[in-house]
């Protein structure tokens, strides 16, 4: 908020940032920086593709990653699961004033600045390096002494986003695949195995890191472009698993690989045509390469859900006993009760204020 503020009292107030960046525009059909609902055509962030790849990306990451997930599943019952649920939606609001309005101090600072060099470094493409946005910020506006605090707070925040990642990573494997297999485990020996498996997700991620510069040179886009290959096939298999009793074990297998298979296709396209020189134009090129990322997310969306519904057809369906309380119109009256009984008219207010909150923002960027 410190930067916001002497961002703010750098660039000029608000309207000034406003009006410099609603001077810019991104695309030939008159959109500009501060539109957040752009043409269908526009390259980046069309808009049917925004609500449908949004809707897909969003319902994966919130309701099945394990990320998230956990911290549901600590709640001593249902209604403080809600309710913390609820005061995470609060606490996402906040992202707006921390990153989305700061970024557009930079950028206005950047377009005042483009007689003198800029505010901003650019990539070797010419564009702008977004990444940078915050980190010159923090050293171009910030006294020494707040500069080593806010570094502190990143990495601290960093160091628990990381360890809260590489203990759902290994707690995963541990308990849903190798207990599993080995279900005489003693618990000691699964300390040690997820203990291995937290130094293999970490050697995999710095192996990956060459990848991501040929999936994007801005990192918000390189996690834009992994996210919408990795959703659509997690999100196929667990909506239709909620939504749809006839939904098989095999069904949701099926679709899960699937969506592994379209996704490494779609990120070893990205990488390939990157660095290919002159790699012509082709079928698989436009649809696993130039299609726009929020309708790539929306189809291959699509593609997992008939993949989930033609093998949950061709297979047996689950048994009522197996799938009793987990799938809509299979909880019991009782389970209905103590569901109604975990939430009041609190909840729903609150719930409207972030709708309400989240609607101005749309109307306001309109």
């Amino acid at each position: 908020m410190i930067i916001l503020v002497l961002g703010f009292r750098e660039l000029g107030g608000w309207d000034e940032m406003m009006k410099v960046c609603g001077a810019v525009t991104v695309n030939e059909y008159g959109d500009s920086m501060t539109s957040l609902i752009r043409s269908n055509s526009d390259a980046n962030f069309p808009w049917l593709g925004a609500l449908i790849g949004s809707a897909i990306i969003g319902f994966w990451y919130w309701c099945t990653d394990q990320y998230i997930v956990q911290r549901v599943l600590s709640g001593k019952n249902e209604r403080e699961a809600r309710r913390g649920a609820i005061f995470g939606a609060y606490l996402k609001l906040l992202p707006v004033f921390l990153f989305l309005i700061p970024g557009m101090i930079a950028f206005a600072l950047h377009q005042k600045m483009l007689p003198s060099g800029g505010f901003l470094p650019l990539l070797e493409s010419g564009n702008v390096n977004a990444d940078a946005a915050f980190p010159i910020l923090v050293a171009k506006l910030l006294p020494a002494g707040l500069k080593g605090l806010v570094v502190c707070g990143i990495l601290a925040a960093l160091m628990s986003s990381l360890a809260s990642l590489f203990n759902s990573s290994a707690m995963l494997f541990t308990i849903d695949f190798y207990k599993r297999f080995r279900p005489q485990t003693p618990e000691k020996k699964l300390v040690v195995i997820g203990q291995a498996a937290t130094v293999v997700i970490v050697v995999l991620g710095i192996l990956w890191i060459p990848i991501m510069r040929g999936v994007g040179d801005v990192l918000y886009t390189y996690l834009q472009d992994v996210q919408s290959v990795l959703a659509p096939g997690i999100a196929a298999a667990f909506l239709l698993g909620i939504c749809w009793k006839r939904t098989s074990a095999q069904g949701g297998m099926w679709g899960l690989i699937a969506g592994i298979v379209i996704g490494l296709t779609r990120l070893g396209a990205k990488v390939y045509y990157s660095i290919a020189a002159d790699s012509g134009s082709s079928l698989f090129k436009y649809l696993f390469y130039d299609i726009n990322w929020l309708f790539f997310c929306g189809w291959m969306f699509l593609f997992c859900m008939i993949v989930v519904i033609a093998v949950s057809y061709a297979t047996s369906a689950p048994s009522a006993d197996k799938i009793q309380g987990l799938v809509f119109g299979t909880v019991n009256p009782e389970q209905k009760a103590n569901t109604r009984a975990s939430w009041n008219h609190w909840d729903i207010i609150h719930t409207v204020i972030i709708l309400t909150i989240t609607g101005a923002f749309y109307w306001y960027f309109w």
